[in-house]
């Protein structure tokens, strides 16, 4: 539920909404002050109720809930606010922590992860506001109802970010797979949904849509820093199962080459090509560093490296924005950790710091130290010396060994900088563990188990960044169209009620509608004034597309129909030619299903 916690009347809204309801695991236990044994009694305490918290919003099968196998729910709340629904980009950053957590030996996971690509396999076929799979464009959609059906509401879309974070997530289990020998499975069952998803991103990358906050509309760092990763990797994995990604190799330099537009000489804008009048620190940027770590990229500043000055000089500014907004920040100065937020003009239930946030600025800099270990050396530069100076206002630029002085200072430092971040976490957790967020609601748990396994130097595998290349030195707004279909779904039992979406390709005129009608009862039973309207919201001169969605049609039902159009004076009705279609609905695991057509003359 929503609510607020306030502290001496001082205290900002921190865990302040959509708190999911755990049992109480240790009715005992009391947060303790940010000691270093009772930071680490915390991290071992949260980590237990923090994956409880992730599997208690699957979907599982037998269990008799509304929420289909494998679907990821963002929170079980459903009303102030209602969050009762599956987020494409939440539920694969939430699948990439499990995989990693698999890989790192945690085998009970792999039920879930399998449940999981099974649902999206699924999901990838759901036509909805943004598009259906025919031409790629509903994998751009958002979310979608807990029963892998369409959310029809109005929303912020589309959302770029979730079909990079799904192949991202795809990948790093099906490179496992092949280790076990099953190549044969990884081609045939999740290749069709890696591959749909990076022929999304290479035909779509250079169009705008919503940031990773659902609020902006434009050209977003994290969506282009996670897409970038994504072709790179994809190009890899298809050459290792012995397929290509022609928009994986022609379309991330592109990317990468885009990318670096974000970079304004201080820090990372969040976003571009956007109206939003922001100053552009945004915990995002530092979100996108995060997710496209790589520990063999060294300090790389074109993919913005967590240990990169370009990085460090960032998380300096966007964590600085906040020292003196929040009362809960009062007194630390600069060095200390601090309640992060989104961005500095959040007003959205107040504007207040966020659990999601905070972690993610602890998070990058285990992954700088942990990058600056394996490099063997510290390079301070005039770009990041205002970073380590608020650590050690006595430090110099310069190359320094691991045998120095300065290295060991300075490592040291940086990990107690990050342990204070945690700390503030730790402060404000309540007692039985829960972790509430204002976006990524259930991604809470996630990024604090990610956050503390990179502490404890458990990284994920490399996804090649220092082989990606440079950037080509004048970037091109590029495409590559795509081709898509649907992958095979390994389901356990075949679906009752299918949802019907019809697309016809049929030139118009202002103020014409097409409509269709059949003889059936979710299409008016051949009543003209009764059909399915069908909408024009992605239709071009080049393609005239009008498409409507019919709901709760019976699988295994045969019916006739046929596509009409109305004119300007809503009257005139008019049917397409030839002889009546002929559709059955399908049976099996679909719950969803795309009619395209062409309208007869």
């Amino acid at each position: 539920m929503l609510y607020a916690v306030l502290f001496a009347g001082l205290l900002s809204i921190f865990y302040c909404w959509n708190q999911i309801s755990l049992p109480l695991l240790s009715a005992w236990y009391v947060v303790v002050g940010p000691t270093a044994s009772g930071l680490e009694s915390f991290i071992a305490y949260e980590r237990s109720v923090a994956l409880h918290g992730v599997l208690k919003n699957f979907g599982v099968k037998d269990k008799g809930t509304e929420v289909d196998p494998g679907v990821i729910i963002a929170s079980p709340s459903q009303q102030d606010p209602d969050y009762f629904y599956t987020w494409t980009r939440d539920s694969a950053l939430t699948a990439t922590m499990l995989i990693d957590a698999f890989l790192a030996g945690d085998t009970s996971l792999q039920p879930r992860i399998e449940d999981y690509i099974s649902a999206q396999a699924i999901l990838q076929t759901v036509a909805s506001p943004s598009g259906d799979l025919t031409d790629g464009s509903g994998l751009g959609e958002p979310k979608f109802e807990v029963n892998s059906t369409t959310f029809t509401g109005p929303w912020g879309r589309p959302q770029r970010d979730g079909p990079a974070l799904r192949a991202t997530a795809l990948i790093a289990y099906s490179l496992w797979l092949l280790s076990k020998g099953e190549k044969s499975r990884v081609i045939s069952q999740f290749w069709p949904i890696i591959s749909n998803d990076l022929n999304y991103v290479g035909e779509y990358w250079n169009q705008t849509g919503f940031d990773l906050w659902e609020e902006v509309e434009g050209s977003s760092f994290f969506t282009l820093a996670v897409q970038h990763r994504a072709l790179v990797e994809g190009q890899a994995f298809a050459e290792r199962i012995g397929t290509v990604c022609a928009a994986c190799r022609t379309q991330a330099p592109q990317v990468l080459c885009f990318l670096q537009s974000f970079w304004n000489g201080g820090f990372i804008m969040s976003n571009i090509n956007d109206q939003s009048g922001r100053n552009g620190k945004d915990a995002s940027t530092i979100l996108g560093s995060v997710h496209t770590y790589d520990s063999d990229a060294g300090c790389d500043d074109l993919t913005f490296q967590p240990c990169s000055s370009r990085a460090l000089a960032n998380h300096k500014a966007v964590t600085g924005a906040f020292r003196s907004l929040y009362a809960i920040n009062s007194g630390r100065g600069q060095g200390a950790a601090v309640a992060v937020g989104r961005y500095t003009e959040d007003v959205y239930y107040g504007g207040n710091p966020w659990y999601l946030c905070t972690l993610a600025a602890a998070e990058q800099l285990y992954d700088a130290v942990h990058q600056i270990h394996l490099i063997g050396s510290l390079v301070i530069d005039a770009l990041s010396l205002a970073f380590f100076q608020d650590l050690d206002p006595l430090v110099e630029a310069g190359r320094y060994s691991a045998s120095s002085e300065v290295y060991s200072n300075m490592t040291a430092a940086m990990l107690k900088y990050a342990d204070g971040y945690l700390s503030i976490v730790h402060d404000f957790t309540p007692t039985d563990g829960s972790l509430a967020e204002q976006y990524f609601r259930d991604d809470a748990y996630s990024s604090f188990l990610t956050a503390t396994s990179r502490r404890s130097s458990v990284v994920p595998n490399s996804w090649g960044a220092s082989k990606a290349g440079a950037p080509p030195a004048i970037c091109s707004s590029t495409s590559a169209p795509g081709s898509y279909a649907p992958a095979p779904v390994d389901c356990s039992s075949n679906v009752s009620s299918v949802t019907v979406t019809f697309d016809v390709l049929k030139p118009t005129m202002f103020g014409e509608t097409v409509f269709v009608t059949g003889s059936h009862a979710p299409l008016g039973n051949w009543d003209s004034s009764k059909g399915l309207e069908l909408h024009a919201n992605r239709y071009t001169n080049s393609n005239p597309l009008w498409s409507g969605t019919a709901s709760a049609m019976e699988a295994g039902d045969s019916f006739e129909y046929k596509y009409y159009q109305t004119g300007t004076d809503g009257d005139t009705v008019v049917y397409e030619g030839g002889a009546n279609r002929c559709f059955t609905v399908p049976e099996g695991c679909a719950r969803n299903v795309v009619q395209v057509d062409t309208w007869q003359e």
